[in-house]
């Protein structure tokens, strides 16, 4: 689920400002917004509010309600990292906390409203405390996984032209290597106990910093936040969100999807860009914690370790790549828990989901959300086609309409300094997902694969041109083509074809192999790297390296299908 700006190619249909103009009637100000009024918006009964701030008109009104004692005392935000260590934030202090934090990326960091920071850190408190605070200042934070590279980092700085990076100790050191480079950088903040030159540190800038802070008022249309994603060619693209987006447009997931009750206890388990997570720990938390929900509890697989029944888990959910129906099987065998399959994207937010106490369709991605009319249209003509043939190798699509009213709260407004990329994700009336499948009589969506390219490996999204460009850089190969493979635990792998130099042509194909996948996790984010490598005299010959990638997609999973061998 993606990113925007306020350049957009021209297409009247479709502009965020004017739709969210027009749907005001009435003049309002500012948001107070209770949860049925924001599920109303989502469901497009209500209009979206001119302005709306996730800090102000949320956090901050249930930190007041618990102050008021008109709350249980559940936490906000409760965390552990199982080594003994544990916060509890109730929403009264994380209120506090992040009005703290607001002052110090304004004062000591010298940011203002508008401005980008790019914020990479782990899953740690400090993570959403610094959500909250540029959400609170109106700075549009830019989230990266603790995987990226120098290079990773280098082209988001400059691309985004960041003023300011948030890391950890970790990361400082890489960001040091590049920062020369990057003219708009200025603010380097880090999340640590101790200190580093020409870094400000955000733990000892916190505790001395005032708790008043007043929230800025943003408009409901106004860039919140940044993702860059990975696409079929070319560097990743920054897709753009606002703030209602975001901040309004995740009530209806959270109530179908996650099925949460206001004292339920949910665990998250993805990384703060995508899913990581140690299974050990992970059959540790429902046991300890009493945890209620449970996002991604499937990316472990059917293991021994999950042979048991938790004591008070009681609904779990999965997203990031269609499972195998196996999968849910045995999940359901060893757990006595049905898994709840949710499909979305960054530039669209959750498009379809399994309902809890509707049927559930093993390998189905359920039924679209409500504020959604999702449609199965032709490739070539754009048409609809006969509403649940079961036709496979469609694209799947989001029809928009502008008479349907505010149906786009969860919409990213742009690829940024991007109009052409965004112009191609349109055909007629409908956004295209770039993702084929098709629907059944009942009205189930089913998820054939990506109309492009993109490789989705345990809910990431892998541009296949980022490897081929990272493996050029290596003196052993002379020509590569990256594709998908199909893996029974992660869905998809990235599995390069290559052709190597004839200085190389002798060496151990095994050693080779592991000193290709070294140099691509050196050089790109790690999680990229082919898992699997097969090297080849010759590629197809064609002018379109998305040509060559389907030609060898297919055979590839042709040989997995058969069990044979492309060569």
């Amino acid at each position: 689920m993606k990113t925007l700006v306020k350049l957009w190619a021209p297409r009247p249909i479709w502009n965020p400002k004017l739709l969210w103009k027009s749907f005001r009637k009435d003049g309002r100000a500012s948001a107070s917004l209770d949860l049925a009024e924001l599920e109303a918006i989502n469901r497009c009964e209500k209009e979206v509010p001119e302005y709306f701030n996730f800090a102000n008109d949320v956090l901050d009104k249930w930190s007041q309600i618990e102050k008021e004692g008109n709350r249980p005392p559940n936490p906000a935000l409760w965390w552990i990292n199982g080594k003994g260590s544990e916060v509890r934030w109730s929403y009264e202090e994380l209120a506090a906390l992040s009005r703290k934090a607001a002052n110090v990326l304004m004062d000591p960091c010298g940011l203002q409203r508008g401005d980008r920071v790019i914020l990479i850190l782990p899953r740690v408190p400090e993570w959403w405390l610094l959500n909250a605070a540029c959400i609170r200042t109106g700075i549009i934070f830019i989230p990266g996984t603790p995987l990226l590279t120098a290079k990773d980092i280098l082209f988001r700085l400059q691309a985004s032209k960041a003023k300011g990076i948030i890391t950890n100790e970790n990361l400082a050191p890489v960001v040091d290597s590049v920062s020369s480079s990057c003219p708009f950088l200025r603010t380097k903040l880090l999340v640590s106990e101790g200190k580093r030159g020409g870094w400000l540190n955000f733990k000892e800038l916190l505790r001395a910093a005032p708790s008043s802070h007043d929230c800025v008022k943003t408009k409901s249309d106004e860039p919140m936040t940044i993702y860059f994603t990975s696409g079929t060619t070319g560097s990743p693209k920054m897709a753009e969100h606002t703030h209602s987006s975001f901040g309004i447009g995740c009530a209806l997931p959270a109530r179908y999807w996650l099925d949460l009750k206001p004292s339920d206890i949910m665990w998250n388990m993805s990384d703060t860009v995508r899913s990581q997570r140690d299974s050990e720990y992970s059959g540790q938390v429902p046991r300890n914690y009493h945890v209620q929900c449970s996002d991604r509890l499937s990316d472990a697989g059917p293991t021994g370790s999950y042979g048991y029944r938790f004591k008070s888990l009681k609904h779990c959910s999965t997203g990031g790549e269609s499972l195998n129906p196996e999968v849910l099987v045995q999940w359901k065998k060893q757990t006595g828990l049905d898994l709840y399959e949710g499909y979305g994207q960054t530039e669209v937010g959750v498009i379809s989901l399994m309902e809890k106490g509707k049927e559930i369709k093993p390998g189905s991605m359920g039924k679209p959300v409500a504020s959604y009319d999702v449609q199965i249209i032709d490739a070539n003509s754009a048409n609809i086609l006969a509403s649940h043939t079961g036709r496979e190798g469609e694209i799947k699509a989001i029809r928009i309409q502008i008479q349907a009213g505010p149906n786009f709260i969860t919409f990213f407004t742009a690829h940024v300094d991007n109009p052409e990329k965004t112009a191609s994700t349109f055909r007629g009336n409908f956004y295209l997902t770039g993702d084929r499948g098709w629907m059944d009589e009942d009205g189930y969506l089913w998820f054939v694969a990506r109309a492009d390219d993109v490789i989705m490996s345990s809910g990431y999204r892998i541009g296949p041109s980022e490897v081929e460009n990272a493996l050029i850089e290596h003196p052993a190969v002379v020509e590569s083509a990256v594709v998908s493979s199909p893996d029974a635990i992660r869905g998809e792998v990235v599995k390069a074809y290559v052709v190597l130099s004839p200085s190389f042509a002798s060496h151990d194909k095994e050693e080779l192999t592991l000193e290709l996948q070294d140099h691509v996790k050196k050089t790109t984010a790690p999680y990229k790297y082919p898992r699997k490598v097969e090297f080849v005299h010759q590629l197809p010959k064609t002018v379109s390296g998305k040509i060559r990638r389907n030609e060898l997609r297919k055979k590839e999973w042709e040989q997995i299908k058969h069990g044979t061998h492309i060569w």
